[in-house]
């Protein structure tokens, strides 16, 4: 894991060690960026390329964490704008990086748009210490767990309202998305935010479809393009585990894992749109995408590492074989070097490192439902490059939310509802109930429409105090259609699928959490649609669990790039109409152009096409075949102990979802990830920190502390 952390220190308040806390205590395998009242560290195993600083007159300097294609001059402008309070300058370049600017005693972090780069903060010395991860901040101040943000997170996991800006530990906070951190001579913190505020009185200007789909297609070769200008990096030779040559009963694949990924840059190749979108657009583009070796025929540099996943333990297997045969389609483009990784029950949900205990994983920063399926991704990025590209987010940053239905409504644009609630009866069937789709649809979207943000926000906080969550969130069933997923969407705010497995004192203290919210102004927030704040809720949602899978399954010398989360992918997305958005086939269509923009127009049939929910099978056959480890580990869970779950009523539903019961999938999967981080937390030995001033204990070394009654 890589972060960085600096702090703030307030020198009116104390001399010695509270003044040059510094000098007294460090973080463990730091490299040192600046030094001063106001140090700065990078700690873990950054590359050289992916730290830059520059220096101006008077000591101002801005530090650029991460992968960032701006030029040194660019760099130094952005500093300049910096200065003068101009803060979106430092969020424009192609890239995900983490930029820090101090300027005489102020000191300014910005977070990206997704939420995948974020910044954390807490008290500390008389000061304010900052890091792009919660758990050194926990060690630092040595703070308990916070059990009322793990009762928000599993009750309403994608509500910014029950959320907050807490973390799972007491006195960690988070910058929201889209925000920067601004520390002023260590006494005052401010969070602002660095976007345009959108005007509510005017209403903005019509958007032509076609130029926005230019900005996208522009924005993500520029993403790509980045990553193919950067240096390229080979693994670290390990010579106590070499390749020990031909093995009886082993071929290259299985000796792989332990030469580590291959040098050079490769991309997923799933077979559907996104994935394929990248591949091909690093292929295409000028440069050398990869350096593969011992390819026959091949210089190195000349062809990209595209890698499949085949899951050979869940039935049936049309849908992925439809979409293996589009994989291969696309790998024959000359560019493309196809790898596919079979695998078997040992990369099923549930599965712990090399087929073992989930217990056994990496301590991430943040619980998240990633963890159950970490070791799945690990097995398919060990057989990938050095630099891999990924299409975590596309679906978030260019599909439609349902509740954006509701905002065409508020824009008086009836007529663009037509071909998506079409659609969805479409999807119904010959149902005497798809006949009714387009008015049920309507009236939903109205009905949110109508609805200001307070209301639905204190609707939320009813339905939890009340307990009515079943099929609120209950995604994941595969017994709920498209349009009953639809039309739970269809609200300002709402519980999620692991809320009716929470104890109902922990559904009132949330539901007061949210009426808490609901009366309390949002600044910035106050003209938002609902559309609009539900889908950058979902998008901030993803993000935090996709930098938790890249703790999860980090393959040692690689770096995971998701594009689609760019600050600059993002804004050419946002700009996307509404009214585009919402036709089926939207995100295909827009990808298409994006290819065609790039010289790629021969695609194979079948491409951007719906795949069949395969997800859900996947997970069932994970949970059934892991459903006595589960059952073992909710024996006496920790989540009983801080009071958030009855843990015979876990295990009871367990065993029904295993026997196929039409139960919230991901719901279940929210609380074992959860269960499963308190563990290997509780279990970690040692601290982030050295030096004489270092915290006596570690974070939660306390353990998980007993939920005081209401």
């Amino acid at each position: 894991m890589r972060w960085l952390v600096g702090w703030a220190a307030d020198n009116a308040h104390g001399a010695g060690s509270a003044a040059r806390p510094g000098h007294t205590i460090q973080p463990v395998g730091a490299q040192q960026l600046w030094d001063g009242p106001d140090p700065l560290w990078a700690v873990g195993d950054w590359r050289p390329d992916e730290i830059r600083l520059v220096e101006v007159d008077g000591g101002n300097r801005l530090a650029v964490l991460g992968c960032c294609g701006a030029s040194d001059e660019e760099l130094r402008a952005g500093l300049f704008a910096a200065r003068g309070g101009a803060l979106r300058h430092l969020t424009a370049w192609p890239g995900s990086y983490t930029a820090v600017v101090r300027i005489g005693r102020r000191v300014t972090v910005t977070t990206d748009l997704a939420g995948a780069r974020p910044v954390f903060h807490a008290p500390w010395a008389g000061g304010t210490a900052y890091a792009t991860a919660a758990l050194p901040l926990a060690d630092l101040i040595e703070a308990q767990l916070d059990v009322g943000h793990l009762a928000a997170l599993l009750a309403c996991p994608d509500a910014p309202e029950a959320l907050g800006d807490g973390t799972p530990y007491a006195g960690v906070h988070r910058v929201p998305p889209g925000h920067a951190l601004i520390l002023r001579d260590g006494r005052s913190r401010e969070t602002v935010s660095y976007e345009p505020a959108v005007p509510t009185v005017v209403a903005a200007p019509p958007v032509d479809a076609d130029a926005a789909v230019a900005g996208v297609r522009d924005a993500l070769v520029e993403a790509v393009r980045v990553r193919l200008a950067a240096p390229r990096h080979a693994p670290v030779p390990d010579f106590d585990s070499l390749d020990p040559g031909p093995i009886p009963g082993m071929g290259p694949a299985q000796r792989r894992p332990g030469r580590g990924p291959a040098p050079g840059l490769g991309a997923d190749l799933s077979g559907g749109s996104a994935s394929a979108t990248l591949a091909l657009l690093a292929a295409g583009l000028p440069g050398m995408p990869g350096t593969i070796f011992g390819t026959a025929g091949t210089s190195a540099g000349e062809r990209l590492l595209a890698v499949t996943f085949n899951d050979l333990a869940v039935e049936p297997r049309a849908g992925r074989e439809a979409e293996l045969e589009r994989a291969r389609s696309i790998a024959e483009n000359p560019r493309l070097h196809h790898v596919v990784v079979a695998a078997g029950e040992e990369a099923l949900p549930y599965a712990g490192p090399d087929g073992g205990s989930l217990l056994d994983g990496p301590l991430t920063d943040e619980p998240g439902p990633s963890l159950v399926v970490a070791e799945r991704h690990r097995r398919r990025l060990a057989a990938g490059s050095a630099d891999h590209l990924a299409g975590y987010g596309a679906r978030q940053v260019l599909d439609a939310h349902p509740a954006r239905l509701a905002d065409l409504l508020l824009d008086r644009r009836r007529r663009h509802l037509l071909r998506p609630v079409t659609a969805l009866a479409r999807a119904e069937g010959t149902s005497g109930r798809s006949v009714l789709v387009p008015l049920t649809v309507y009236r939903a979207a109205r009905r949110l429409a109508r609805t200001p943000y307070r209301d639905g926000v204190l609707e939320a906080a009813r339905r939890l105090r009340e307990r009515d969550v079943v099929g609120a969130g209950a995604g994941g069933t595969g017994q709920d259609g498209v349009l009953d997923a639809s039309l739970a969407a269809l609200t300002w705010c709402r519980p999620g699928p692991a809320a009716r497995w929470l104890t109902g004192e922990v559904l009132a203290e949330v539901s007061i959490r949210l009426e808490q919210a609901a009366l309390r102004p949002v600044p910035g927030e106050a003209g938002t649609r609902p559309g609009e704040r539900r889908a950058r809720a979902t998008l901030a949602r993803l993000a935090a669990d996709h930098r938790i899978l890249e703790q999860a399954a980090e393959v040692r010398s690689q770096r995971l790039h998701a594009p689609f989360l760019d600050n600059q992918v993002v804004r050419a997305c946002r700009a996307l109409p509404e009214a585009l958005r919402v036709q089926p086939g939207a995100r295909a269509s827009v990808l298409r152009a994006v290819l065609a923009g790039a010289g790629v127009h021969d695609l194979p049939s079948g491409w951007g096409a719906a795949s069949p929910a395969t997800q859900v099978a996947t997970a069932r056959t994970g949970l059934r075949a892991r459903v006595g480890d589960l059952i073992d580990l909710f024996d006496a869970p920790l989540l009983a102990d801080a009071g958030l779950v009855e843990a015979r009523v876990v295990r009871k539903a367990l065993r029904a979802a295993a026997e196929g019961e039409a139960l919230p999938l991901d719901g279940l999967a929210e609380l074992v990830s959860t269960e499963v981080w308190l563990r290997r937390l509780l279990a970690r030995r040692g601290s982030c920190w050295t030096g004489t001033a270092a915290p006596r204990q570690r974070a939660v070394a306390g353990g998980v502390p007993q939920r005081p009654s209401l």
